[in-house]
């Protein structure tokens, strides 16, 4: 591919998993930065991969969305765009691919981090690692980042799609009442009171999608809470599985907005675990698709990438 001489690089930025059942142990190493793991958890960590394919899908599905993402943006045949992967916690890292994309030489370099929703503690943190890649390399190419995406149309869109696919899979006569179960990854609760957007920015998401479902339940739950001793943000999906349980709903629908791929969280969290506490109480669960590297995750990308550009000043 003939590509130009100064482009854009974007850098996706997403957390990544373990490649292997292998790596699931110094990948926990790099998320608890650099604190051994106890071995118990490890292997329980480990049990969860094993159930679910022996690795994480999230990195190679993330490689196939900046494939994606690079071919539609060049459609006009001037390779302006090169696109790049860069993950916190495992292999290509952060530092590494920017390293990477600095000898390639950009014009300009856009972070975009893999998650609608702003927080300091999840997409400050990927910012946080640039600026640390910076700190060790020279170069002067400027980098911006895209801000929060949370309620963008074409976004909110590929969700509505989503769970109405979803819905699809109850009986026709029931479907208007099942109830679906928005969910997001939680996160301490300390970060009320830091004044952190993220609770607002999931319920931006919440909202916009209820408001496009008509009059379908719905209920909002966080999810994946940590094992530090310090309180994390609920509700959790649990308690909230077991109320509907006792006001009587036999189905229920899991939407995790929080997430755009498919990783341990929905794979294991809501597919598995989730779904047999749900069975225990007699209720039948199911969840929609993630959106991956799908054309809507794709158009919606492109739209916020634009929309980012012309904020910016670069030669055409």
């Amino acid at each position: 591919m003939t590509r130009s001489q100064r482009p854009i690089a974007v850098l996706l930025m997403a957390m990544g998993g373990p490649d292997s059942l292998e790596n699931v142990e110094p990948f926990l190493l790099d998320v608890r930065g650099g604190r051994p793991t106890p071995p118990e958890l490890v292997e329980e960590i480990r049990a969860r991969y094993r159930a679910t394919g022996g690795k994480s899908p999230a990195v190679g599905i993330t490689k196939d969305l900046a494939k994606k993402l690079e071919q539609r943006l060049n459609e006009s045949g001037r390779e302006r765009y090169w696109v790049y992967v860069g993950l916190r916690h495992w292999h290509p890292f952060i530092k590494d691919t920017y390293a990477e994309l600095l000898r390639d030489g950009p014009e300009q370099i856009i972070g975009v981090c893999l998650a609608p929703q702003q927080s300091s503690l999840s997409t400050g943190a990927y910012r946080k690692k640039v600026e640390e890649a910076q700190a060790g390399l020279e170069g002067a190419c400027p980098v911006s980042y895209v801000g929060s995406w949370n309620r963008h149309p074409k976004l909110i869109a590929a969700i509505v799609e989503n769970v109405l696919q979803g819905l699809l899979k109850f009986p026709a006569e029931i479907r208007a009442a099942v109830p679906v179960l928005f969910t997001a990854h939680s996160l301490p609760e300390r970060i009320v009171a830091m004044k952190d957007p993220y609770p607002e920015e999931v319920k931006g998401t919440v909202d916009a999608v209820t408001a496009l479902l008509g009059g379908q339940p719905t209920r909002f739950a966080y999810q994946s809470q940590g094992r530090s001793g310090e309180r994390w943000l609920g509700p959790t999906v649990e308690s909230v599985i077991e109320d509907l349980s006792r006001t009587g709903h036999r189905h229920v629908l899991v939407a995790p907005i929080g997430f755009l791929c498919d990783h341990v969280e929905t794979l294991y969290d809501i597919d598995i675990e989730l779904k047999q506490l749900a069975g225990s109480r007699g209720m039948r669960l199911e969840r929609i698709a993630m959106l991956n590297d799908s054309p809507a995750l794709i158009e919606t990308l492109v739209d916020v990438l634009a929309a980012h550009e012309s904020s910016l000043t670069i030669a055409p």
